[in-house]
C-alpha cells in the first residue's frame, strides 16, 4: 500500500488510544475479524506488511499468527470518512478465528429470507458446518459420514450428468446439472480441506500464465 503519512496523522484514536480495525479477506471480501490498533501497532503493521494489533485483554502488542502461524499479509488499509475506523484487506495464511473458523463472524443473529443473497462462500460455510456439526437427516452430513469414496463417486456421476445434458443442448437441464456438480465439488473441497480462496488464487494465477503450459505438460 502507498503510505499516506498526512492521513495517518489525522486518524482519530479513542480515549484509550485505540482505533477499530475491520479485517477483510482480499480475495473473497469476507469480513474476518474486528480488532483494535494503537498508533504503535498500526506503524508496525505498515512497516512489516502484516497485521499487528493491540490486545485489550492482555494489554500488549499482538502480531497475528505469531503463535498459530496464521499470518495476515496486508494488501491495503483504508480509513472511513471520519477517520476513526479502519478496513484492513489481507491475504491470510490459515483461519482468522482462534476457534479454527475462517472468520470470527459465524454465529447467525438474523437473516432476511427476502433479501438474503447466495454466495459460494456462504454455501461452503454451510457445507463445512454439516461436517463439523452433523445434522440428522442432512444429505450433506450423510456424504461426509460415508467418506471420500462416496463423495468422489457422486462427483463422477454429476460430471456425467453435465456431459449428457450439455450434449442434448438442453440449457435448463444443463444449468440444473452444473449446480449439482458445483455442490458436490464443494463437498469434496471441504473433505479435502480446500477453500474457495484456494481455488480463487489458482484461477487468479492463470491470468498471467501461458494457456499452453498445461497442454504441454500433458504431452
Amino acid at each position: 500500500m502507498e503510505r499516506k503519512p498526512e492521513l495517518q496523522s489525522k486518524l482519530k484514536f479513542d480515549e484509550r488510544g485505540l482505533i477499530p480495525a475491520i479485517v477483510q479477506d482480499h480475495y473473497t471480501k469476507e469480513v474476518l475479524t474486528l480488532a483494535y490498533m494503537n498508533a504503535e501497532s498500526l506503524a508496525i503493521t505498515i512497516a512489516e506488511g502484516r497485521t499487528c494489533f493491540w490486545s485489550r485483554s492482555r494489554q500488549e502488542l499482538w502480531r497475528k499468527g505469531e503463535t498459530s502461524g496464521n499470518v495476515q499479509r496486508v494488501v491495503s488499509i483504508t480509513a472511513d470518512c471520519d477517520a476513526d475506523a479502519l478496513v484492513v484487506e489481507v491475504v491470510k495464511a490459515g483461519p482468522a478465528c482462534h476457534t479454527g473458523r475462517e472468520s470470527c463472524f459465524f454465529q447467525p443473529v438474523y437473516l432476511s429470507e427476502e433479501l438474503k443473497q447466495f454466495s459460494y462462500e456462504g454455501l461452503y460455510r454451510l457445507i463445512a458446518g454439516r461436517k463439523t456439526e452433523p445434522k440428522e437427516g442432512s444429505y450433506t452430513t450423510y456424504l461426509f459420514e460415508k467418506g471420500l469414496d462416496k463423495i468422489l463417486k457422486k462427483v463422477g456421476e454429476e460430471c456425467t450428468e453435465v456431459i449428457i445434458a450439455g450434449r442434448k443442448e438442453d440449457r435448463e437441464e444443463t444449468v440444473y446439472e452444473i449446480a449439482d456438480l458445483v455442490y458436490h465439488v464443494m463437498v469434496l473441497m471441504v473433505q479435502a480441506g480446500i477453500s474457495v480462496e484456494d481455488v480463487t488464487k489458482e484461477l487468479e494465477k492463470r491470468h498471467v500464465v501461458d494457456h499452453k503450459v498445461k497442454q504441454e505438460r500433458m504431452q
